[in-house]
This record gives C-alpha cells, structure tokens and sequence, in this order.
C-alpha cells in the first residue's frame, strides 16, 4: 500500500521557486496547467521543482484544509524524476508531462489506497487503475496523491467518518462542496492547477462553484468509467452507473479542456463510453464568439428556493452574456416538476443493496447516518418505476426546451458555502428545504446526461465563491466550453486568490527577499 504523510518525506517551510529569462523568480504553484508543462518541456523549471513546490504548499496548508486523505508524495517525486529523465533524452513525455493533479478517493489507483471515505473500505488497495488514471499516467501526470469525499460519494459536502473534514481555502469555516470535496480545495488553494472529480449529481460542479473554479462533466459517455461505477465486486462503490461522469475542475477553462482531452474517449470497459471524434477539446476554447446564440436563463427551476446573494451575482454574470457577448437571453424554465425524490430513488435501485447491507451489518456503527438510511430503506418496485419514469419526462422536457434555446444559464448551487457537519441547510431565503434542496440545480443534469459546467459568476458580500452553470445540448460539448471560455475572457477569474493563499505567498516572497 502507498499512501505517507507528506512530512515524512519533506519538510516545513522549503519554498521552491525557479527562475525565468532574466531572473525573474516564478511561484509554479500559481502556474496554470498549459504554463506549467509548457515551461517543463522548454526547460525553463522541472518536473522535480513543480512535485517540489505542489509537496511545500501541501505542507503548509493540509494541516487547515484536508484536501488530500492519501497522499503519495513519493510516487509523485520518482514520476517526477522519470519525467525529467525522459526530457534530457530528448522523448516527450506527454501532454500533462511534469503536471501535479489530485485524483478524487472514489477513483481507483493500482497499488495506492482508496478509501472512499467508508470504514469498509479503510485498507482497501485496488489491483488496477481506472481508465482516466491509466491516461493521466500515460499523459505525463504526476499524481499527488487521493483527494478526499463523504463515504462513498453519496452526499454534496467534504466529511466522512475516516478522514478529518476538508474545509473550504476561502473560508476554512465553511464546507468546500462535494462529493469532490478535497480536489476543488486543492486546486483552489494552489496544491495542484487540476485535480479530478466524479459527477453522478453534480459532484465536480459542486466543490467547482463552492471554490471559485471551473468544472465540467461533459456528456454522459464522453470519459469512460471502470472499475469505478461498472465493477461488481465492490459494493459501494459499484453504484451510480448511468449517473456518474468523471470531470476536470481547474483555474482555467483551458485547463481544463486540456485534461478532457486526456481523459475523453471510447473504452470497451464502459458499455456507455461513445466516440469523441465530433469534439476538437482545444479548439473549442479558441475562438469565442457566441453573438447571436440564444439563452435561457433559469433563476430557480420554476420551483426552487435560492439565496437572494446567489441570486444577485448569477443575474449580474447573466447579464454578461447579453451586454458583453451578444446573446439573446430570455427568462425561461423547462418545465419540469422537482425530480428529487425520483434520483434518489434512481441512485439506491443503481446501488448494490445487498452487499451494502451487508456491509452495515459490519460497519454499521461507524459509518454515515446518511449512508446508513438510504441503504437499509424498505425501497419498492413502484418507486423504481416511477423514477424511470420521472426520469424520462425530466429528459424530454430539456431536450424539447432546447429545441429554442442553445445554452440554459442557472446558478450551480442554491446557497454559498455554508457550516460544516452538515448535509445542507433546512432554510434558504426564508423557506424550510430538505438538507439537499441547496442542490436543485445540478443533479437534473444527471438525469438527462447534458454537457454542464460550472464557472465563477462572482462572489457574495461576504467574499465566498458563487457558481453559474452552463448547460448545452445533448452531445452539444462544444457550445459549453466556448461559453465558458468566453465568460472567462469577459469577466477573468484567476487573478483573485483565497486570502489564505494570497498571505501564503506574501510570506514566501518576504522570506525569499531576505535569503
């Protein structure tokens, strides 16, 4: 098994910095993805001094944030030495060569822990990797270590009953989201520039919105699953099947689309993957015109209660799209009646019962409530079918709405980031909710398979990170990542840091100044 604490291997306070043409001193940790590798193969800095400096902000911030549950900064330092080894030789290692990413503990690794937040699963070393870590593997990635999730996935926040809770780099008193939870920490505090997530209500859009990042599950098929969500000798984490999409969260739309160009494609192992020769990935974040495309925007489904600060900052980012980018925009909702209770049901009839109940029988006492409920619910045949059926008036009410529409624009979430400990509030804008209502918005798109995005639309009064999600056709990728990559032109997001990571940085560049 793999899996050390970083202090084992590294030490406090080392500060890495490279230098550039002319002497410049450069932070790698605030470099972009594209940057970063770029600057790698140019041999500007190695892919030692990235690991490096990745491992030095995981030093000074873990202890606060919790964004890595198993951390492998070994294996990170051997690929990293490998990767730099190849460069001198003249090979070329891949697209991601030297690049740090965080790999979601709902993800499989050969030979690395993967705990999925679950007691059951504590000491639980997979033989094989799922498909997205054998690509990143092949692309030159240097995987930092496993990024911690509530047990096994199955909630929209950061705590489980193994490791300590990841807490959010913007407010470490607030929830970061989930069930991504540790790798939008740990790309929002500049631990890595992209960390994977997996989607099967809104998990990679979640954590991406409650970060202040970019994060993207594209159409349902586009990234191949197994062993996670496919394989039936685990129970827990075989669930989810026709739910989940696997997707990249980063500062960058670019970002971004550069590790969906790595991860996207047909596997024999996925009996859902599809073919991905219709999307050029980089291209589509090239030129950005959408004047003329027409808008939908759905400030609360027709039914949900929202929080009056996202209210205000996702209309603003809204108007963006008409003001600045020539759209038509017209305020209009699909349709559809709330489907919560039918995904729920769709995610216990997708679940293994029987080996989850087996696993209470053992586990029971430590693991989540939550958890726990769900799996030893009395669920019957009749609310099976109705959420089939649920789930298909939810599809072709999208489909039929986008008929007249090419982007639908909706806040990510329901609340900003809220306390942790909690699965969500039971209040928003006055009105009493189920602790999940803050998630009205993105597990519909799991229904439907539709490409989806979240972007950062701005933040509240109080300085916490607000979401818009883009929403295109079914298969219409494209049209997502040029919007976004629009957006992102319009309204530049990466210039502005948590407060924790900007008084990091202060305090390494004053260090520096005095050596």
């Amino acid at each position: 098994m793999v899996g050390t604490p970083i202090a084992q291997v590294f030490w406090a306070g080392r500060i890495i910095r490279s230098l550039v043409p002319g002497g410049q001193m450069t932070d790698l940790c605030a470099m972009g993805a594209i940057e970063l590798a770029a600057g790698i193969r140019e041999h500007r800095f190695s892919a030692v001094e990235a690991t490096e400096e990745a491992l030095a902000r995981m030093e000074a911030l873990e202890p606060t944030l919790h964004a890595f549950c198993t951390p492998t900064p070994e294996l990170a330092l051997d690929t990293a030495r490998g990767i730099d080894a190849a460069l001198a030789i003249g090979q070329t290692p891949g697209p991601l060569a030297g690049v740090p990413v965080g790999v979601k503990d709902l993800i499989c690794t050969k030979g690395v822990r993967t705990v999925s937040g679950s007691p059951a699963y504590a000491d639980f070393v997979p033989d094989e990797d799922d498909i997205v870590v054998e690509r990143l593997r092949a692309a030159g990635a240097v995987i930092l270590g496993k990024t911690n999730v509530p047990e096994f996935g199955y909630s929209g926040v950061g705590h489980n009953p193994v490791f300590e809770t990841t807490r959010n780099p913007w407010n470490p008193e607030r929830t970061s989201g989930g069930s991504s939870a540790g790798s939008g920490a740990a790309v929002a505090s500049g631990m890595c520039p992209l960390a994977l997530g997996s989607d099967g209500g809104g998990s990679v859009r979640i954590p991406a919105a409650h970060c202040g990042l970019f994060g993207m599950k594209a159409s349902m098929g586009r990234v191949p699953l197994y062993p996670s969500c496919r394989d039936e000798r685990y129970p827990g984490m075989s669930g989810w099947e026709s739910l989940e999409h696997i997707g990249p969260m980063a500062r960058s739309v670019a970002d971004a689309t550069l590790l969906l160009s790595v991860i996207a494609g047909p596997d024999p192992r996925d009996r859902h993957s599809i073919p991905c020769e219709d999307i050029h990935w980089l291209a589509a974040v090239g030129p950005r015109e959408l004047r003329g495309l027409r808008v939908a925007y759905s400030a609360d489904w027709g039914y949900a209660a929202v929080d009056p600060e996202v209210r205000r900052v996702v209309g603003e980012a809204v108007r963006v799209f008409e003001t600045d980018l020539g759209c038509t925009v017209e305020q209009a909702d699909p349709g559809f009646p709330d489907p919560a209770e039918a995904f729920w049901a769709l995610v216990a009839m997708e679940t293994d019962l029987a080996g989850m109940r087996a696993m209470v029988e053992q586990y029971g006492a430590q693991m989540s409530p939550h958890v726990v409920a769900m799996v030893t619910r009395e669920w019957t045949a009749k609310e099976f079918n109705a959420a089939i059926i649920q789930r298909k008036q939810v599809t072709n009410s999208m489909w039929r709405f986008m008929q007249r529409y090419d982007l639908v624009l909706t806040p990510t979430l329901a609340v900003p980031p809220f306390a942790l400990g909690i699965q969500g509030p039971q209040r928003i804008d006055g009105r009493a909710v189920a602790d999940s209502a803050w998630l009205a918005f993105t597990y519909p798109l799991n229904l439907t398979g539709q490409p989806a995005a979240s972007i950062p639309a701005g933040f509240t009064k109080d300085g916490l990170p607000v979401g818009l999600q883009i929403i295109g056709r079914h298969l219409d990728d494209d049209a997502v990542l040029r919007a976004s990559a629009a957006f992102e032109h319009a309204r530049p997001w990466a210039a502005r840091v948590p407060p924790m990571v900007a008084a990091l940085s202060h305090r390494q560049t004053r260090k520096h100044a005095r050596t």
